[in-house]
């Protein structure tokens, strides 16, 4: 992609970058290859071995710990990353739902607790407001920012027993980036929306393998070709697209029949 868009000169955040196979690393590894300065956040020390991959391939990068969910601890990142660099361009809110230590609780709506479903909404919803909130006065100051939001088509397309909290958080992950994206268009600041299907990450369960062979593409997706997505979004040639929403998922929400193959197609 260098010979059409490159981020040279940029500095670009990216959260939940702790997995060497999820699409927060991915999209940093791109935007690294591309020229970007690259700074990775994870909630482990585990984001200290992506920082070394990345340094191998001679890509500029940096990593730290943080628990985003904390606004305190929000507030000190974005204020480091901006004492070290002045600036940052690019910001892709990946962080969510995949977390060490952290295990999805599936219970449906009537037996949900308050607990779970708080925990859901911040993990899943108030970790991108946390950080976008931080980064954005930097971004309005230097009138130039791209922002790429890691929603899903769970929520704003479709959903899933068990999943009302993660479908709220999710959804309104984009409703709250189309009234950003009418406020700050002036400041040329551009925020999207990814919508990823059936992505096959270590995070990936059985179930969900198999959704992803019953796509039109007859697999799941890769997370570097939702990170080819985000990539696009956080380059300058993304100057006149804001507040929308982009599915990645191999057809799946097109298809009206979504079981086996051999009983249809």
């Amino acid at each position: 992609m260098r010979q059409f868009i490159n981020f040279e000169n940029q500095i670009c955040l990216v959260t939940g970058t702790g997995s060497p196979t999820g699409i927060g690393f991915q999209t940093a590894k791109i935007l690294g290859e591309l020229g970007g300065t690259v700074i990775l956040v994870a909630t482990t020390n585990r984001v200290d071995e992506r920082v070394k991959e990345l340094r191998n391939l001679n890509i500029k990068a940096a990593g730290y710990i943080a628990d985003l969910m904390d606004r305190n601890q929000v507030k000190e990142l974005v204020k480091n990353i901006i004492n070290e660099y002045s600036k940052i361009d690019v910001l892709i809110n990946n962080a969510g739902m995949a977390q060490v230590g952290y295990e999805e609780d599936f219970a449906t709506f009537n037996e949900v607790t308050y607990e779970s479903w708080d925990d859901s909404i911040n993990r899943n919803l108030n970790i991108t407001f946390n950080v976008t909130k931080e980064v954005l006065p930097h971004m309005t100051k230097n009138n130039y920012g791209r922002i790429v939001n890691t929603s899903s088509v769970t929520g704003p397309i479709v959903s899933n027993p068990g999943e009302a909290a993660y479908s709220a958080a999710k959804s309104a992950v984009i409703g709250m980036s189309r009234s950003i994206a009418i406020e700050v268009a002036k400041y040329n600041i551009m925020i999207n929306n990814v919508l990823p299907g059936w992505i096959a990450t270590a995070s990936q369960t059985e179930s969900e393998a198999a959704g992803g062979e019953n796509t039109p593409a007859g697999r799941g997706g890769s997370a570097e070709e939702v990170a080819n997505m985000n990539v696009f979004l956080a380059s300058e040639k993304a100057s006149y697209i804001t507040g929308q929403a982009f599915i990645v998922d191999g057809g799946n929400t097109i298809q009206e029949y979504k079981g086996p193959k051999e009983l249809y197609y």
